[in-house]
């Protein structure tokens, strides 16, 4: 049987990991992206035993409680809590002082193998977390791209083969198609609003794989009802697979209901004002952080953060979709995104 990876028409089970290159390097000491940290994610692979997490419900998370000895407790947990005081707080040493970790989960399921840190203030018990990650440069280039191109804001550092990644707050996308779409009608074409515009957001900017595990829901009570975004938590599947329909969260089953949802509140006219608001916002961000944006596709068309296969297929794709035969000349996924935000903004 073929292997995924020279399966172009599904998802490739295992991504390959792309190093970062001297040239992306540089761009992120520019714009303070590297630190250098005390902690590297191979030390964290040094616990001793585990334990599988669950939830309130019992139900088996997918992640790893880890332990660790007292001499490596003595050396990670210090340097883990000034990396969050750095993240957040400038590295002041009075916030460090206030620090404890709490717990450090391990999570074996996709493709980063991440490892998660609760870290709580010892002065009121208020927790948060961080994730100590592989650094991939196709997963940099997303988080960039999420941080100029939408309207959230990306906290992340890298050090050499090592990012540290903000934790994303949201109702995680399929817990909020089970338990919170059966509101008020007003809510629900809020809800398809913003579906329409995240999936304008994740095709214009080429980010794939967004089913409903890969994204949360951000609610913020209004005046009247809410108001809600959706934001992208997993950045590994950007500019990585061949078929143009995988950049579309509407093609996955996962967001089925969200896209019955959209044709039962809105018509073509409504979905295309949305998706035409977006794209002005786009575009308005590219003008913003055009001189951050142009740098940082300068190192991503140079780059190789995909299989070469995957590039011919998605510019062939690509070209067919827009009618636009630019696309057939890209030779890399950073050109490709180029090439897809000239069609969409005045890059």
């Amino acid at each position: 049987m073929a292997n995924n990876e020279s399966r172009l028409d599904v998802p490739s089970r295992k991504k390959f990991f792309y190093p970062v290159n001297d040239e992306l390097s540089a761009y992120l000491a520019k714009y303070n992206r590297y630190r250098k940290l005390g902690v590297q994610y191979t030390d964290l692979l040094r616990f001793q035993h585990s334990v599988p997490l669950r939830d309130k419900n019992g139900k088996d998370t997918l992640w790893q409680t880890v332990y660790y000895d007292a001499a490596e407790m003595n050396e990670l947990f210090p340097a883990l809590t000034a990396i969050y005081a750095l993240m957040n707080a400038s590295g002041f040493p009075e916030v460090v002082e206030q620090l404890k970790i709490a717990q450090i989960d391990y999570c074996v399921f996709g493709n980063s193998k991440p490892f998660r840190v609760r870290i709580i203030n010892k002065l009121n018990d208020n927790y948060d977390h961080f994730y100590v990650k592989i650094a991939d440069a196709s997963r940099i280039y997303g988080l960039e791209l999420e941080h100029l191109l939408s309207p959230n804001r990306i906290g992340y550092l890298t050090d050499g083969t090592t990012i540290i990644e903000d934790h994303i707050i949201g109702v995680p996308g399929d817990t909020f198609i089970k338990e919170r779409l059966s509101t008020s009608k007003f809510n629900q074409v809020r809800i398809c609003k913003e579906f329409v515009k995240f999936n304008e957001r994740c095709f214009i900017r080429l980010l794939g794989d967004m089913r409903s595990y890969n994204y949360v829901a951000h609610i913020t009570p209004d005046i009247e009802g809410s108001q809600y975004r959706i934001r992208a938590i997993d950045f590994d599947q950007q500019s990585y697979e061949g078929r143009r329909q995988f950049y579309m969260p509407q093609y996955f089953k996962e967001n089925n209901t969200l896209v019955t949802l959209c044709m039962k509140h809105m018509d073509k006219y409504a979905m295309r004002q949305y998706q035409e608001e977006e794209r002005s916002l786009i575009n308005n961000r590219v003008k913003l952080s055009r001189l951050r944006l142009v740098d940082m596709l300068t190192c991503m068309k140079k780059d190789v953060v995909s299989p070469q296969a995957k590039v011919d297929q998605l510019a062939a794709d690509l070209a067919d979709y827009h009618k636009e035969p630019a696309f057939n000349a890209c030779k890399t996924m950073g050109e490709l995104v180029i090439e897809q935000l000239n069609v969409y903004t005045f890059l």
